[in-house]
């Protein structure tokens, strides 16, 4: 199978520690990472993608906004200025270790954090972060 992922989720993975929205939520965000870790490989995709699904069956998820939309843009341009990757909408990659270790990098430094701004989250991704990325479920290597 493919992991169908959004671009800020790109970001968001690499600060995984196992906190969330719901426990459903983190549950299958979970699920997903494991399936990363195992070498699944992952398309990008416009909109709410697999770690959304959780949300999609809630009251007005915030998966649709245009405030995402423009998280995923940012992260889309950052992520592939990083890597020098040409990242676009149903691309496929395979997350190995070295390129998460060079995104750690790249977030630690805040080269690719311009999509975090306004995340209710950032906070605990710069903890995340500042702690050498310890705990998260990906890891670099």
């Amino acid at each position: 199978m493919t992991i169908r992922l959004r671009p800020h989720h790109f970001l968001c993975m690499l600060t995984f520690v196992g906190e969330g929205y719901s426990p459903r939520f983190v549950v299958n965000y979970g699920r997903i990472i494991d399936r990363i870790r195992a070498g699944e490989p992952v398309v990008m995709v416009e909109g709410p993608d697999d770690i959304c699904a959780p949300l999609l069956g809630t009251d007005d998820p915030h998966c649709h906004n245009d405030s995402v939309r423009l998280r995923d843009a940012q992260a889309l341009a950052d992520v592939g200025a990083l890597t020098g990757l040409a990242l676009e909408t149903g691309g496929e990659l395979v997350l190995d270790g070295a390129l998460i270790a060079r995104l750690q990098a790249g977030f630690a430094a805040g080269a690719i954090r311009k999509a975090c701004g306004g995340c209710q989250w950032s906070g605990l991704c710069d903890q995340v972060a500042g702690n050498g990325f310890a705990g998260t479920r990906v890891q670099g290597g």
